[in-house]
Parts: C-alpha cells; sequence; structure tokens
C-alpha cells in the first residue's frame, strides 16, 4: 500500500503542477493583458484590435510580407521615403490611429510614438528616470549585450556610465585619430589595387562591407587593443577576428528572423527552442574569447616595459583601471561586467559608426554635387595628405557636419528606440490639452524613422538629401531633441557620438581625397532593419581613382 499511495501522492503532485502551469499560462496569455488593455483604453490609448497571446504580430508579419513581395518585386530606385517600406504595419496603423496608439507584441503593450510633443512630455526632466529598457527586449537580447551599459538599469547603469564616459574624452579620442588614419588607408589602398587591376579605369566595390571591417578594425585597436584583421593569408584568425565575426553571427541569428514571436508567452522555451540554445552557445564562446582578452590586457597592466604602454588608452585598459588607483572599489567592474561592456562596445563602436559611412557614400554618389562641395571642403581645411591628427581642423568641415546630420536623418542606424514605464507616468500635452497616465510596465516604441522623416515636422522635402537644412541650428526643429534622434534622447543619449562624429569625418575625408563616387545602374536600393537600418545587399559603388591624390 505504502508504494500505491506514494505513487498517488506523486501522480497528484503532477497534476496540480499542471494546473497550477495551466492557470498561469491562461493568465498571462489571457487574463492579465485583456485587463491592461481595458485600463488603458480607459486611459485613451487604443490602437488595433490584438488577438491574444499573439497580440498583433499575425497582422504585422502579413504586412511585412506583402511589402517584400512588392518591393523585391520592381526595380528600386535611390529613394529616401523608406518607412512605409520598413515598417508598412506602422504607416498603415498611424492613418487610423494617429503619432500615438498602442500595439501588442504578444501580451506586451507597446505605446507607439512619433509626436515629438507626446515624447517630450512623457520623458522630459525628472520624468527621464520614469523610464527604463523593457524587460522582453532584455531578456531577447541578453546573449548579444548581458547586461552592459545599454541594458543595465537605475544605480547599476549610473555606476557603468560614470566610469565608461572618461574613455571618451577629447584626449583619449585624439589619440584614437592616427589608429583611424591607418586603418582606412588600408582600405583605401586596397581599393586602389582592386582598380588597378581592373580592366577600365575604375572598380565596383561593396563599400558597406569594407567599410564595417574598417570600422570594426579601429573599434577593435582603439578601444580594446584587438585587431580584426590579418597580415598574411596564411595567418590564423586572433580574437578580434572571431569576436566580429561572431558578433556578426550573433545579429543575424537573433535579429535576422522575421518570424520571432517576441512577447509570447513561453515562445523561446517552447516554440524557438533550438535558435534560443544556438544563440546561448554563441554567446558562451564570445564570452570565452572576450575573458581571454581581459586576461591578456590584466597581465599588460602589471607589467612596466614600454611596449605595453600603447595600451593604455584603450577603452578595456581605462575600464580596468577604474577605481584601482583609489579606494573606491564600487568603480571597480567584474570580469561579467568587462565581458558586457565589452560586447556592447565591440558592437555598438563599429556599427553607428560604418552604417553612417556607408549610407553617406551611396548618397554622395547620388548627389555628386554634395560629393565635390565636401572634397573641396576637405581640400581647403586639410592640406595634409597623410596626417589627419588635427581634431580642431575636423571640426572645421561644416559642410560635412551638414551632410552627416541629413544622413543620420534619413538613415538612422538605429531606428527605434524603447523604453518601459517603471511606475504609473502622467503625461500632459499643452497643444492638445490632454492628460492621460500610462500605466506602469507599459512599453514604449519611439519610431525614429517616422519622425525623420515626417513631413510636419521637416517640411514636403523631408525625404529628399536636402543637407542645407542643417545649415541654420536656430531655426529648424532638429535643434529640439524630441525631432532628431540619432542616439537616442535623455540621459541614455549614446556615450559614444563622439567618436563616431570624429571617425567619420576622418574616414569620409580620405575616401573624398583618393576616390570618385558613382552609382551603378545595376544598384538596388533596399534598407532593412536588423536591429540597425542596414543595406540588404550591401551598396555597391563604382570607384574611380583620382589622378591627383
Amino acid at each position: 500500500m505504502g508504494g500505491e499511495q506514494q505513487l498517488a501522492c506523486a501522480c497528484a503532485a503532477a497534476v496540480l503542477a499542471a494546473a497550477l502551469a495551466l492557470c498561469w499560462f491562461i493568465n498571462a496569455a489571457w487574463v492579465s493583458p485583456a485587463a491592461a488593455r481595458r485600463r488603458l483604453r480607459r486611459e485613451g490609448l487604443d490602437g488595433p484590435r490584438p488577438s491574444f497571446p499573439l497580440g498583433n504580430l499575425a497582422e504585422m508579419a502579413a504586412a511585412a510580407a506583402t511589402t517584400t513581395t512588392t518591393t523585391t518585386s520592381k526595380t528600386m530606385m535611390i529613394s529616401s521615403d523608406i518607412h512605409a517600406a520598413l515598417f508598412p504595419y506602422f504607416a498603415r496603423w498611424r492613418q487610423a490611429f494617429g503619432k500615438v496608439f498602442v500595439y501588442w507584441l504578444g501580451t506586451q503593450p507597446f505605446l507607439y510614438v512619433a509626436e515629438p510633443e507626446f515624447l517630450k512630455a512623457a520623458t522630459a526632466g525628472g520624468k527621464g528616470k520614469l523610464w527604463g529598457k523593457p524587460d522582453v527586449f532584455r531578456r531577447d537580447r541578453m546573449p548579444m549585450f548581458g547586461r552592459g551599459l545599454v541594458m543595465a538599469e537605475g544605480e547599476e547603469w549610473a555606476r557603468h556610465r560614470n566610469i565608461i564616459a572618461p574613455a571618451f574624452s577629447a584626449t583619449n579620442l585624439k589619440a584614437m585619430m592616427g589608429l583611424m588614419q591607418e586603418s582606412t588607408a588600408k582600405m583605401l589602398a586596397e581599393w586602389d589595387a582592386m582598380a588597378s587591376s581592373s580592366d577600365s579605369s575604375s572598380v565596383i566595390v561593396d563599400v558597406e562591407k569594407a567599410v564595417v571591417r574598417n570600422a570594426a578594425e579601429i573599434i577593435g585597436r582603439a578601444s580594446f587593443g584587438l585587431t580584426t584583421t590579418t597580415t598574411t593569408a596564411d595567418d590564423e584568425d586572433g580574437d578580434g577576428v572571431l569576436v566580429f565575426r561572431k558578433l556578426q553571427a550573433m545579429q543575424a541569428m537573433l535579429f535576422g528572423q522575421s518570424n520571432r514571436l517576441v512577447g509570447v508567452p513561453l515562445a523561446r522555451q517552447l516554440l524557438h527552442l533550438r535558435s534560443t540554445y544556438q544563440a546561448w552557445r554563441l554567446g558562451r564562446e564570445i564570452d570565452a574569447l572576450l575573458i581571454h582578452i581581459i586576461e591578456d590586457a590584466r597581465r599588460r597592466q602589471g607589467q612596466s616595459s614600454s611596449s605595453s604602454k600603447q595600451h593604455d588608452h584603450d577603452l578595456l585598459s581605462l575600464l580596468l583601471a577604474a577605481g584601482a588607483s583609489d579606494d573606491d572599489r564600487r568603480r571597480l567592474m567584474s570580469t561579467r561586467e568587462l565581458v558586457d561592456e565589452c560586447k556592447t562596445f565591440f558592437f555598438g563602436g563599429h556599427e553607428t559608426t560604418a552604417l553612417a559611412v556607408s549610407w553617406t557614400l551611396l548618397m554622395l554618389a547620388a548627389h555628386p554635387e554634395w560629393q565635390e562641395a565636401l572634397r573641396e571642403e576637405v581640400l581647403a581645411e586639410l592640406r595634409e595628405e597623410e596626417v589627419l591628427d588635427d581634431a580642431a581642423a575636423l571640426g572645421r568641415l561644416t559642410k560635412m557636419g551638414w551632410v552627416m546630420n541629413e544622413v543620420l536623418r534619413l538613415y538612422p542606424p538605429s531606428p527605434n528606440v524603447q523604453r518601459q514605464a517603471l511606475q504609473d507616468v502622467e503625461v500632459v500635452t499643452k497643444t492638445k490639452k490632454t492628460t492621460m497616465t500610462v500605466p506602469r510596465g507599459t512599453n514604449m516604441w519611439v519610431d525614429v524613422v517616422a519622425m525623420h522623416h515626417d513631413k510636419a515636422l521637416w517640411g514636403d522635402d523631408a525625404n529628399e538629401f536636402r543637407p542645407e537644412r542643417f545649415a541654420s541650428k536656430g531655426q529648424h526643429p532638429f535643434n529640439k531633441a524630441a525631432h532628431f534622434l540619432p542616439f537616442g534622447f535623455g540621459s541614455r543619449i549614446c556615450v559614444g557620438r563622439n567618436l563616431t562624429a570624429m571617425e567619420y569625418r576622418v574616414v569620409l575625408a580620405m575616401v573624398l581625397r583618393r576616390f570618385r563616387l558613382e552609382v551603378p545602374p545595376q544598384y538596388r536600393h533596399a534598407p532593412r532593419i536588423m536591429l540597425s537600418l542596414r543595406p540588404s545587399n550591401g551598396i555597391h559603388l563604382r570607384l574611380t581613382p583620382l589622378i591627383s591624390h
């Protein structure tokens, strides 16, 4: 009887556990989101009708599939009117619900915002502290960024920010300029060699692929003392090459799929178990490589030889040194924290700059009058061919600054910004004179592409490449952070934005000195979202070496 009683008890326990799991799932998949939707509607926040537990994912997938079929079946001219192609469901919902509405990723409510006044009312001043990173994306992106600065919250984020920010001081950035020039010179030499071996005087090059690799080389050497290239074809891949390749693979794995069920309860555990495991395994491999790099850096710090001094100002060395020379042990980072910051800045440090440069090369090739204007400015302000070590001279490239801002407006590397309400947030809009409360736990999706292309904000030429619009800062809404968000907004604005601006100017100046850019007839313009806003098939341009460079 004892055995039968034990078996009966085990069966009862299993049935009870299954019943509790079923109750949890019903509550998470239907009851709780339905209650959240009712509260949001009472606050005047509504949108497309969700169907739980998928929310609006099915409608979004159908709209994206229809748009992909339509755009790939015809020749694509270079048009910067890209919002409807990137986000067809948002474009459709905006027509029905306006610039602020609620949609659902699975059981997660997202407050869509493409209205600068609303964004400012919800996040300006002290209200900025009421918003954090959405839990659903933190879990989704954990293999890519861990708990680095992009995903950290509260006091942890403030501590990391205070440690990291000094690494991007003017002094440290200036020390990186030589590396930027050296790496870019190698890229240009490869293009020269390709042109020399061509049957014609020019050559078609995938500049996006080369620029991405160049930016990874720069961030690897300048920030972490790594190299992402090899000196000969027989060399084995170094740690820098492997980290670069594995992070690219991670990005494609996590964000290259259009059928990910983000926000659906248990989707990662049950429906995407294989991809979840593959991402976890790849993340472990990246972590192991970075731990090896960190240990090497620690050994270098213990050396007194002059050869180790070249690494004193790279980001990793500065992170290791933080707090080591004083009694504030809170400034010291653990190995886990260092790994996450290395992943964050190795990816973010090359991705933003590379995409900004790549889209700029395309725009200059498509607008030769601006290409020539920038070339003339470079030759006038930067007279030395081989030396670009004058940060003040780079700052005098005024028109290049206009072009950079216009490219970041039309093709923002980060096409959206996400936040989550850490508590109830009261929003009062002055123009519409409305007051509402955004409930705690509600996510916010700021559509940067939509705001950057909004004709009500930028004029009827909002989808055109017109850098001169940035000539008069005081007369244009770009001067207000709520209108122009290439690096985010509020206290969490990108800490590496000055590094991007400097590297952008160095690389672009060197390219314009050496090559004339043209768009070949076979090029197809097809931007896509893979976490960042990037070209689907690279950017293939015709490069003609300039006789006098």
